[in-house]
């Protein structure tokens, strides 16, 4: 696997947005009332992530290190600013969905966690691939969580309502999933489901060893 799509795997799997390292709470549990929704904020976020990234490392060498973070809140600003223009004049749906969590797109831990940590330390076509993974990860968990809130929620997917064109309006839609405490009950179950493949995979950490990790020799 060569280091471009190696960036791109760690993204999604490895190193996932939502489901590993827990960034960007804030659209993640506000957004992803339907699989639309999630899957707007997650593709806008990785259109950002891959042009601020590219841009932040053309420009690395020539940003002073103290005021870093302040330059790589301009470029994401003004990527973001842009991105939202285009999502206003060409898909006003998904605009009025998303509403003020485009422009908080600029604070997301996941844009400025990948600049300081990646793009800020290599070279332009590796940091957009680290961005395109780090945005494809984040826009598949966000449709997932969306899917599942809305199929149980509203007995809908993307719109199509499942209830009445298939089960003739004999679901019951658990109205609770597409409120806030739904988002954090569909966030948990995925995290510990996946937690629990990862865990008992061949060479997976078992969670009965009761040894100190600090004088553990395994490599678990």
């Amino acid at each position: 696997m060569n280091r471009y799509a190696g960036r791109i795997v760690n993204g999604m799997i490895k190193e996932n947005p939502t489901f590993v390292l827990m960034l960007g709470m804030c659209p993640t549990l506000a957004v992803t009332t339907s699989a639309r929704s999630g899957f707007g904020m997650g593709i806008s976020t990785m259109v950002v992530l891959i042009i601020s990234g590219g841009l932040i490392s053309a420009v690395r060498k020539i940003i002073p290190d103290t005021i870093r973070i302040p330059a790589f809140i301009v470029i994401i600003a003004g990527t973001v600013s842009i991105m939202e223009l285009i999502i206003r004049a060409h898909l006003s749906d998904l605009y009025d969905a998303l509403g003020v969590y485009i422009p908080l797109i600029v604070v997301n831990c996941i844009i400025l966690g990948r600049a300081e940590a990646y793009a800020y330390r290599h070279g332009v076509m590796l940091s957009m691939a680290d961005g395109c993974g780090m945005g494809l990860g984040f826009t598949v968990s966000l449709t997932l969580i969306g899917a599942i809130r809305e199929l149980i929620g509203n007995a809908s997917i993307f719109g199509y309502d499942i209830n009445q064109n298939i089960f003739k309006g004999h679901l019951a839609p658990i109205s609770i999933v597409v409120m806030a405490p739904g988002a954090f009950f569909v966030l948990a179950f995925i995290s510990a489901l996946r937690n629990h493949f990862i865990i008992h995979r061949p060479g997976g950490k078992e969670m009965s060893c009761n040894m100190d990790c600090n004088k553990c020799k395994r490599r678990c």
